[in-house]
């Protein structure tokens, strides 16, 4: 019982399992939503599904001039890190692993996919690949800061470095939430940069740089690769939740499964809404905007919730 406990909490529940099929199934709300406000009918429910088992069956094909062991090796990297962060972060109220200052480990964690997205393109040698993985580390510096940021705010408020602290705060004090306006929608557009969507697909962009660091990746790998995409979407959500949406509002159990799966279904929402109003934007442009607005938005509510402690107490 002492090993059964723990095994299904790591691969079924919130573990593995229900990351990758949640994850996938987000994918498919955020391609629906997205098609709707488009006026298109949008993807079935199972295309998402279909289309990971269909590239498990197709064959790898490594670069000859490719470093092998690193190709291969890097999108179970990308997968572990996401699952590993989706351990200290509150699913069904406290989280499986929460310590002091898992919210930093958390952003840590969450740097390592898109690590492993550059080594991905550099490894492949493709030039197409390169220049993708080059502008892949070009954003995570743009939008990196700006996350860090909005997610400091809260936490200085709640006097605590621990996402379950964080969350029972504002639980516990709603009427501060919409004081963490700025910060949610600073980090909210920071997260579409990490997840590498519209306006901020850059480093992927079809029309430019066919697949971009991925083009080179081909049959399980790229799945898999695809999925730890799905997987942070998933994770993502779930870290704003956190942070600024007060967790699962002190519910436990089978209340608080279902707040948080609502919950990231909003925040997907918004997500897939900033998708569908916004065009790609060039890689000079994200810099700027991420400097010039999103770092000093963040900052003003960084400096908010230093107000908002001092006048609590």
């Amino acid at each position: 019982m002492e090993i059964t406990l723990p095994l299904f909490y790591l691969i079924i529940f919130p573990g593995f399992l229900f990351l990758a099929v949640y994850g996938l199934w987000l994918q498919w709300l955020d391609r629906k939503l997205c098609a709707v406000m488009q006026n298109r009918v949008g993807p079935p429910w199972v295309q998402p599904y279909a289309d990971f088992v269909k590239l498990l069956a197709k064959e790898v094909i490594v670069p000859d001039a490719a470093e092998s062991g690193m190709f291969r090796v890097l999108p179970f990297f990308a997968m572990a890190a996401v699952m590993t962060a989706l351990l200290c972060i509150p699913v069904t109220g406290a989280a499986l692993f929460p310590f002091q200052g898992d919210m930093v480990a958390v952003i840590y964690l969450l740097t390592i996919p898109t690590v492993t997205f550059f080594l991905a393109g550099w490894s492949s040698t493709s030039p197409y690949s390169t220049v993708g993985a080059m502008r892949v580390l070009t954003q995570l510096f743009a939008y990196e800061v700006p996350l860090m940021l909005a997610l400091i705010g809260p936490a200085i408020l709640a006097g605590t470095w621990r996402l379950s602290g964080i969350a029972e705060f504002f639980s516990a004090h709603p009427a501060l939430m919409p004081a963490q306006a700025i910060g949610f929608f600073a980090a909210l557009i920071a997260l579409q940069g990490k997840l590498e969507r519209l306006p901020f697909d850059i480093p992927h962009a079809k029309n430019e740089i066919v697949g971009g660091q991925f083009t080179e990746y081909s049959g399980r790998l790229l799945g898999f690769f695809n999925l730890a995409v799905d997987m942070e979407l998933v994770v993502g959500a779930a870290l704003l939740n956190a942070v600024f949406l007060g967790g699962q509002n002190g519910f436990t159990g089978a209340a608080a499964a279902a707040v948080f799966l609502a919950k990231t279904i909003a925040i997907t929402f918004l997500l897939a809404l900033l998708k569908s109003l916004m065009a790609r934007i060039r890689i000079e442009q994200m810099i700027n905007f991420c400097w010039k607005y999103l770092a000093p938005a963040a900052m003003a509510q960084v400096a908010l919730d230093i107000y908002l402690k001092y006048r609590l107490g």
